[in-house]
This record gives structure tokens, C-alpha cells and sequence, in this order.
């Protein structure tokens, strides 16, 4: 029968929001540190995981959109073309509390009217006004595709941190589906930034539907600093070992242990080297062409937000959680390799 506690617990955890689903990664890692310790004779020590950061804060990412002044406005919503009509709804109560893809579906739509009401500008003053708006609302386009990518609501359940780790099987279709989604907005960005404003947006909304329901981004990130952590922590055990008490002197060499050759091809290169794999091929997925997404609006987003992106998007970085990845996962395999050459055994064989 259940303890009451289990049971308490699981009550507690069902009806709190943001309870993340056990993928058994924490646990497969904590249990992958302690057998290299057992197999090197050597008591485990595990660290404490550092929480990755959040994404900042909705109110942080989103910019204040420029607007034309009531004036024009009000002139522009008077002459003859399609025009009229785009800032009439724009001046609607509806249109002034646009969400931001409705609000960059409004920026692109007054710039394709008012291009196209410019041969019809007869009246006095009214092509320079035309002229001046284009100007004006081009300048600013880019914010709007800013609050229509990264500032969005959606992208934080993308990005959520509350949904657990990245799992060992099982996630690649979703992240494909995902990384099409991003590829296809990086174009549509890259275009409107381009001065094109005739990029289609209709798709734009069926991707922020994906983003709420989907948390792969922050699953990676969470899997990405408890790797990190966890190879360091069995890297620190073989490196006690080979400097300090090497399993198999020279004098002694091909006295490696089966258990320890077991360890190091079952559970290192039969199963930690396969997880490494499928979180770099994610990371090539979907971290960077959100990467992308953001590093070519870099000169638009807050700093709040480019600090953020520097430590978990980007890969080239000093602090990137990519690079400490990438770092703990090379010297972990520089040490097993280390330890395994000094009792002559190849880490290929």
C-alpha cells in the first residue's frame, strides 16, 4: 500500500501548476556519478545544480512601439484609399490594444496602403505626409517584429523551466516540428527587416500556438546545466583517482578492473555519450535557430534580454551554457581516455 506521504506529495503535485513530469534524467545521472565512483573505489559527491535563469520577463522584452502623432493620423484617416481604412481600425477601440502579431500585421499594412495611395497623393501636402509616415513606420517595423517574436507570451512556455529535462527518447519529432516553425519565422523576419512588407504573416499565429504548448527549449536548457554539472562531478572523481591513486600503476598495467571497463562502455559510451548526442542534435535543431531568430534583431533587443541570450542561445560565448557543456563533456571523455591509457586498454576496443 502507498506510504501517505507519497501520496500527499503526488496529491500536492498534480494540483500545484508548473509540477515537471519526471523524465528519470536527474535521477539516471546522479546514479551514473555514483557507479563511477563505486567502480573507482571512491566515495560520490554530488553537486548542487544551479538553476538556470528564466527568460526575462514579458514587461522587460517588450518595446515601446513608436506611433504616429494623433495629427497625421487623423489626416491620413481622411483621404481616399486604403489607407483611410487602415488607420480607421487602427483608431478603433479594438486597434488600440492590438496584440503584438495583430499589431506588426497592422505596421506592414499601413506601409503596403500607404505605398500604394503615394501615384493617387493629388492634394496639397498629402504626399509629403505619405512620405513622412512610410519613413516613420519603416524606422520602426523592427520593434514591431520584435514583440511579435520574442516578445510574445507564448515564448515563455517554450522556454519554461518547469516542465523538467530533455528526454533520453522520444523528443525529436517535436523539436523538428519546432525547428520548421523557427526556420520559417527567421525567413519572415529576415525579409521584414529587409524592408519587405509584403512577408506573409497568417502562419505567425499557428507557431505561438505550438510555442505555448510545447516546452523543449527549457527542457534543453535544464538538461544542458545538469549535464554540465553531473560530468564534472565524475570527472572530478577520475581525475582523484589518476593523480592521486592510479588504478593501474605502470608495473601493474592491464589490471583495470571489469568493472570499471564496464562502466566507462556501458554507462559512459553505451549511454551518457548517446544523451550527449541527442541534446546536441537538438541544440542544432532549435537552440540555434532561435539563436538566430534573436541575433539578428541583436540591435534591437533590450540589453536585459541580450544578457540572457549570450548565456543561453548563444554558442560562441565565454559564458554560454553551450561552451560549459561543451567544455565539461570534452574533459570528461579526455579523462576516462587518460585513465583507461594507463592500464593499456584502448577506448575504442
Amino acid at each position: 500500500m502507498p506510504d501517505i506521504r507519497t501520496l500527499i506529495a503526488s496529491l500536492i503535485c498534480f494540483s500545484l501548476a508548473g509540477c515537471a513530469p519526471d523524465t528519470g534524467v536527474h535521477g539516471w545521472l546522479d546514479d551514473y556519478v555514483a557507479e563511477v565512483a563505486g567502480a573507482l573505489e571512491l566515495s560520490p559527491e554530488l553537486s548542487g545544480i544551479e538553476p538556470v535563469a528564466q527568460i526575462p520577463r514579458r514587461r522587460e522584452r517588450v518595446l515601446d512601439l513608436p506611433e504616429l502623432d494623433m495629427g497625421m493620423l487623423d489626416f491620413l484617416s481622411l483621404y481616399g484609399c486604403e489607407l483611410q481604412y487602415v488607420v480607421g481600425e487602427r483608431n478603433s477601440i479594438m486597434g488600440r490594444v492590438m496584440q503584438p502579431l495583430n499589431q506588426l500585421r497592422y505596421e506592414t499594412r499601413f506601409i503596403r496602403a500607404a505605398r500604394d495611395c503615394l501615384p493617387e497623393a493629388e492634394r496639397e501636402g498629402v504626399k509629403e505626409e505619405l512620405e513622412k509616415a512610410i519613413e516613420s513606420k519603416s524606422e520602426t517595423l523592427s520593434v514591431a517584429v520584435w514583440n511579435a517574436t520574442w516578445g510574445v507570451e507564448e515564448i515563455e512556455k517554450l522556454f519554461t523551466l518547469s516542465q523538467g529535462y530533455y528526454p533520453r527518447d522520444g523528443g525529436e519529432a517535436v523539436v523538428a516540428e519546432l525547428a520548421a516553425d523557427v526556420g520559417q519565422l527567421n525567413q519572415t523576419v529576415a525579409g521584414l527587416l529587409a524592408g519587405n512588407s509584403d512577408e506573409p504573416l497568417d502562419y505567425v499565429g499557428h507557431v505561438h500556438q505550438r510555442w505555448q504548448a510545447e516546452h523543449s527549449a527549457g527542457q534543453l536548457l535544464n538538461s544542458a546545466r545538469l549535464l554540465t554539472t553531473r560530468l564534472d562531478d565524475a570527472t572530478a572523481l577520475l581525475v582523484e583517482r589518476i593523480e592521486t591513486d592510479p588504478p593501474c600503476p605502470e608495473e601493474s598495467a592491464g589490471g583495470l578492473s571489469d568493472v570499471l571497463k564496464k562502466t566507462y562502455r556501458s554507462s559512459y559510451t553505451g549511454s551518457v555519450e548517446t544523451y550527449l548526442g541527442s541534446i546536441e542534435q537538438a541544440r542544432k535543431a532549435l537552440i540555434e535557430p532561435l539563436e538566430k531568430l534573436a541575433a539578428q534583431q541583436f540591435d534591437t533587443m533590450p540589453d536585459v534580454f541580450r544578457d540572457w541570450y549570450r548565456r543561453h542561445l548563444a554558442g560562441d560565448t565565454a559564458e554560454s551554457l553551450w561552451q560549459q557543456l561543451e567544455r565539461a563533456a570534452e574533459a570528461h571523455d579526455r579523462r576516462w581516455k587518460q585513465l583507461l591509457g594507463q592500464c593499456g586498454v584502448s577506448a575504442e576496443s
